[in-house]
């Protein structure tokens, strides 16, 4: 019958389907040993020229990306006490101490004022011919039978005296507050500084003030008194002598306070070898420029127009730089 045959036709096409569905699919996935058989090879190939095969990449960037320690960044040390300090503190700290050192000159030169009449007349007669009592004379009476070359002051305006006196009491002030000084700037730089900086920082103060009058004994005893019988010499028989008190103590005052200052450059120069500002290598490398230097400072600062002053001068600043440099040299600094 028809409705038999068309079942069969339909259960033979169910068959084949049948049949084409019990076929593996071809996924692929039956390549995959013979692929990672070939990445093997690959790698195995890649081992042998030297250089890394897949796996040993893929085990290389496992290892890099792991993270390692961290290591912290090193903090400098500085001075124990040393601390950050806006610009603005620093100039304030630094304008009160020198306060300190003009407060204290000043009230040095106003105890030395009343009696920088003798200290005048004490310098004056050491340095020139003549005596007080012979000038006092002078000045009374007109005396006529003094000897010509009796240096008197000779006073040329009101004011001579009263500055000259004031210049004298200024002069004590400044010795007195030199050292005052030195301790000052201790004391502004002491946080930065290192302990052992700060034991010879601390002992140069005493040593400022001893080379201090080390410097003007030298001036009074010997550089002032030279220089003043090279002036009287050249004049005699050529002129009657007339010191005029302003410019005669000018330079008195001036080489007294120079030689003072003069007189710092070995404690100046040990103490930037023994902070390890500089090395004597260094400054003995420069010596020229800074013999140039002082012969430069000595000429614009001495006044005195025969040149023999800043002669003076010059040298010694000279020698003292040299003698420091040799004995920076036997005490082993470098």
């Amino acid at each position: 019958p028809a409705v038999e045959r068309d079942s069969l036709e339909r259960g033979a096409d169910d068959g084949e389907q049948g049949d084409d569905t019990d076929e593996p699919a071809d996924t692929g996935k039956a390549d995959e040993p013979a692929d990672t058989a070939e990445i093997g090879d690959r790698g195995d190939e890649f081992f042998d020229d030297g250089s890394p095969g897949v796996s040993a990449a893929v085990g290389d960037s496992a290892e890099v990306a792991q993270p390692g320690p961290v290591s912290e960044p090193e903090e400098f040390e500085g001075a124990p006490d040393d601390q950050e300090m806006p610009l603005a503190d620093h100039i304030e700290e630094m304008v009160k101490r020198l306060g300190v050192v003009i407060v204290v000159m000043a009230a040095v030169s106003g105890v030395v004022f009343p009696f920088a009449t003798y200290l005048i007349n004490f310098l004056w007669f050491n340095y020139l011919p003549g005596t007080e009592e012979i000038c006092r004379q002078v000045a009374q009476v007109g005396a006529t039978n003094v000897d010509p070359q009796t240096a008197c002051a000779r006073v040329y305006h009101p004011l001579a005296v009263v500055l000259a006196r004031l210049k004298v009491a200024t002069l004590a002030g400044f010795v007195v507050a030199l050292p005052l000084f030195v301790y000052e700037t201790y004391l502004f730089m002491r946080p930065g500084l290192y302990p052992g900086e700060r034991r010879y920082y601390l002992a140069s103060v005493p040593t400022s003030l001893v080379l201090a009058a080390a410097g003007m004994l030298f001036a009074h005893h010997l550089v002032i008194p030279i220089l003043f019988d090279y002036f009287v010499g050249y004049s005699q028989g050529a002129t009657t002598l007339a010191f005029g008190l302003t410019d005669t103590f000018d330079l008195i005052v001036l080489m007294l306070g120079a030689f003072a200052i003069v007189f710092q450059i070995p404690l100046f120069i040990m103490l930037a070898l023994m902070m390890g500002l500089v090395t004597r290598t260094w400054l003995q490398s420069r010596r020229l420029i800074f013999w140039g230097l002082f012969a430069a400072l000595a000429f614009l600062f001495t006044g005195d127009p025969t040149g023999l002053g800043p002669i003076f001068v010059a040298v010694t600043m000279i020698v003292l730089f040299e003698g420091t440099l040799l004995l920076a040299q036997w005490t082993g600094h470098e």
